[in-house]
């Protein structure tokens, strides 16, 4: 098979081999935000890309980047820093769209990449948490007292780092244990053998509450949040979201624990 050209000829084209339909249909890799609009605004990005000598891993670069001033814009007091935060969150996903795009274009798919990748997403969703608490000590703090804010920030990220770290232990796992890669795909090995958990789990998706720590969640959250703010007083809200967030992240943590084991991803 013929490598394609430097740069393509067309939107049609880029997309017929940007985004395949592999692609496309995961079921995990691809955020709701990816479906709803970015892959449809994406290979407009990736054409202006492919027009400089940008690498895939320089993307993904730009990418971390992004994801780490999404954290940064938090730290501006008021529904300003909240709003520029929802801004830069959704461009930090453009931006993750495509690097994937500019890699399968020029086929320069690399484990270095998907290893960026990885710590892009692991340190913004690290970084938005110990902002959010930040906000809500009230920069300048005063210390002790608001130290707790602060303290429940952090444990929050590291709540959020170790979830997220789940699914790579399961496929790491699976390396060890000599299985077959799992396939990103609804259903099968996935699903709890339990009837009881299978049913949590369906319940699950009507009250997706697992699925607000994400960079884009935490960052709409946030800025509906800092609008809250502006009629109750800006701490006030950020402590409670933080106080919410909190205990919901522990029963995340702890029901994808229990959903993993009790399926067949960690079965040999």
């Amino acid at each position: 098979m013929t490598a394609p050209p430097t740069r393509p000829s067309s939107i049609a084209e880029l997309r017929r081999v940007a985004q395949p339909p592999e692609v496309r249909s995961r079921a995990n890799a691809e955020h709701w935000t990816a479906s709803l609009y970015l892959r449809d605004l994406s290979p407009y990005l990736t054409w202006l890309l492919l027009k400089t000598s940008v690498t895939a891993n320089g993307v993904t670069g730009l990418m971390i980047l992004t994801g780490w001033a999404t954290a940064a814009a938090l730290l501006i007091p008021g529904a300003g820093g909240a709003a520029l935060a929802l801004v830069l969150g959704q461009l930090q996903m453009l931006v993750d769209c495509c690097d994937g795009e500019v890699a399968r274009w020029r086929g320069a798919s690399s484990p270095a990449g998907v290893f960026l990748d990885k710590v892009g997403h692991y340190t913004t969703e690290a970084l938005i948490p110990i902002a959010l608490g930040l906000r809500a000590a009230g920069l300048p703090f005063d210390a002790p007292s608001d130290y707790l804010w602060t303290t429940l920030g952090f444990a929050l990220a590291l709540v959020i780092v170790l979830n997220k770290s789940l699914n790579d232990m399961v496929h790491v796992a699976r390396a060890h244990a000599g299985l077959t890669r799992l396939e990103d795909k609804r259903g099968g090995v996935t699903t709890p053998s339990s009837r009881v958990l299978s049913r949590l789990r369906s319940a699950a998706r009507f009250v997706p509450f697992h699925r607000l720590y994400h960079s884009v969640e935490l960052t709409i959250l946030a800025f509906a949040v800092s609008i809250v703010g502006l009629v109750v007083g800006q701490p006030i809200a950020d402590r409670v979201f933080l106080s919410i967030l909190m205990p919901l992240a522990l029963l995340a943590l702890v029901g994808h624990f229990v959903a993993i084991m009790a399926s067949k991803r960690v079965r040999s």
